[in-house]
């Protein structure tokens, strides 16, 4: 199976945090599923970082270099079909980086690994 993995997700699974979930951990973990971020979530993670809304270890930079693409966790790109999804896409969420993920996970057909509820309101799985 493949999976997108939210920004916090993702967070979470590079410091161990106890808020993710069982099953998350057991989804990343399992060698036969493809973990995937979007870069939609490393330009998040990069605006906080420079907004010290958020510290993370070394650089943006080191932290994709080292957590990223060193746990082979695919990148996956910001395609216009994505954000052509946007425009029709029900205001049941706010936040414009999840709002792209949602567009995302619809047109790749792949599942969300998130513990945001807001995104049952959609027609994605999550996973947590």
């Amino acid at each position: 199976m493949t999976c997108l993995l939210d920004t916090h997700t993702l967070l979470w699974i590079v410091s161990d945090d106890f808020r993710l979930s069982e099953t998350a951990k057991r989804v990343y973990l399992d060698a036969a599923n493809t973990m995937l971020v979007s870069m939609a979530c490393l330009w998040e993670i990069a605006i906080k970082v420079s907004l010290k809304k958020l510290t993370i270890p070394g650089s943006v930079s080191d932290f994709i270099a080292s957590h990223v693409l060193g746990n082979d966790i695919g990148l996956m790109e910001i395609r216009h079909q994505h954000l052509a999804g946007l425009e029709h896409l029900p205001w049941h969420h706010r936040d414009p980086f999840d709002r792209l993920l949602i567009c995302q996970a619809m047109y790749e057909d792949v599942p969300l690994l998130s513990g945001d509820p807001a995104f049952d309101a959609y027609p994605v799985k999550r996973i947590w």
